[in-house]
């Protein structure tokens, strides 16, 4: 039973120097140390907007922050009636148990 164990017990001392043999660790090799930012702010046409985005010209930002306002205020308007579909408002959020 000894003898079965042994090769499993060597192994974490076998591997514990694949480090040097890591290409990343190995002096004088390419490292990707912030590769994704680098790459990121090559894309863009102007770099300050990595700092703050801009909008697009026909964006109705006003009406979306009025929506946002009343959901904190817990003012939200109901749902339009389109015939569609009937909408049934379930107080505990569960559903019908169907």
């Amino acid at each position: 039973m000894a003898t079965r164990a042994l090769p499993w017990l060597l192994l974490p001392l076998l591997l514990g120097g694949c480090e040097a043999a890591d290409a990343y660790h190995r002096p004088g090799t390419w490292r990707p140390e912030a590769a994704n930012e680098r790459n990121l702010r090559a894309m863009l046409v102007r770099p300050e907007e990595l700092v703050r985005g801009t909008g697009e010209a026909g964006a109705q930002g006003a009406t979306a922050a009025q929506a946002i306002e009343r959901l904190r205020a817990d003012r939200v308007k109901p749902l339009p009636d389109t015939g569609l579909a009937r909408l049934v408002v379930v107080a505990n959020g569960g559903g019908s148990g169907n």
